[in-house]
């Protein structure tokens, strides 16, 4: 097997470097962007890969010839793996469709959930008030986009405080970062060794949250209160749902506390991040897709010489009574 093979597979290996020492280092608004479009680059690599490792040793049976009309001695294509490779990948990418089918489903039953909860509260100015002294304050997409905000998280602060929480709320669903979360969670699904990743990922719109909240109420030490004592007084639970109480709250309250870097002491570093990850991605998804074009090529010539096994023997070219027996064969 080429060694440009394995770096699809091997290249998600980075994402927790790139989580823990890359990623802080970012703005959040870039963070966001760059992570996801990462994640979602090299899981589809790496499940691209193995589709076609496993689609490579699948094309070596001779059950496989038959039924595709190409001769299985005569193919070479995305450097021929070994059976037990190739059954190796096979199953990998089975648990990994299993995986996203299961994330998907759990999803989907979480998103009818908690609208039917939320139909049936009153709803004011796009947020709905949730009854019980549980502090709770999440976004979620859809319906128009929703806020929901318990008594008891509306209790725990004050009316400015309260503002500037709902300010970082809406700013999830403005920007839309539904559609982030969205993209890290099935990549991590297909491929687990991105999950660092991807929480840095969620991070990093909880900080854009955050940014974008503080421009509108023209208060970052406000911003940062409201957050801390929010995360203070709500439950953690794993949601799906977007909130201002989710990543790690110090590092986000001492960033709004912070005054940020002068971006000309911070471009450096940032282009060079910025250039290892893309290049990270470009190598990940050009090396799967040679592979794709490999194995396409390969089964190629080899129909075309089950079709050249089928001519008429002492002749060049064959009548074309005698040109297909079982078989379409391209026209010379």
């Amino acid at each position: 097997m080429s060694p440009d093979l394995l770096a699809p597979l091997l290249l998600p290996l980075a994402a927790l470097p790139v989580a823990r020492w890359v990623a802080p280092r970012l703005p959040p608004r870039l963070g966001s962007w760059l992570l996801t479009g990462c994640t979602l680059v090299l899981a589809a690599g790496s499940t691209m890969t193995l589709a076609v490792l496993a689609a490579a040793g699948l094309a070596q049976l001779p059950a496989a010839g038959k039924l595709g009309d190409f001769s299985t001695a005569a193919f070479h294509g995305a450097d021929v793996v070994d059976l037990p490779v190739a059954s190796t990948c096979g199953a990998a990418l089975l648990v990994a469709v299993i995986a996203l089918l299961r994330t998907g489903i759990r999803y989907v039953r979480w998103y009818r959930a908690v609208h039917t909860e939320l139909n049936a509260h009153t709803r004011d100015a796009g947020v709905v008030l949730l009854p019980g002294e549980e502090p709770v304050a999440f976004a979620v997409p859809g319906h128009g986009g929703r806020i929901a905000v318990s008594s008891g998280m509306l209790g725990a602060l004050t009316a400015s405080e309260r503002r500037a929480l709902l300010a970082h709320e809406r700013a999830h669903l403005r920007l839309r970062h539904h559609l982030f979360a969205g993209v890290v969670t099935i990549s991590a699904a297909l491929n687990p060794l991105l999950r660092p990743l991807g929480t840095a990922a969620r991070f990093a719109l909880e900080r854009w949250a955050d940014e974008a909240a503080a421009e509108r109420v023209g208060d970052r030490k406000l911003v940062a209160t409201a957050v801390a004592k929010a995360a203070l007084a709500a439950t953690h639970r794993p949601s799906p749902a977007l909130a201002a109480t989710g990543g790690p709250v110090p590092q986000r309250v001492r960033a709004l506390l912070s005054v940020p870097a002068p971006g000309s002491r911070r471009r450096p570093l940032i282009t060079f991040a910025v250039a290892a990850v893309f290049g990270a991605c470009a190598w990940s998804a050009g090396s799967a897709l040679d592979a794709a074009t490999d194995l396409h090529s390969g089964i190629e010539t080899a129909q075309a010489a089950a079709c050249a096994a089928d001519l008429v023997p002492g002749h060049e070219i064959a009548r074309p009574e005698f040109r297909h027996q079982h078989r379409q064969c391209p026209e010379d």
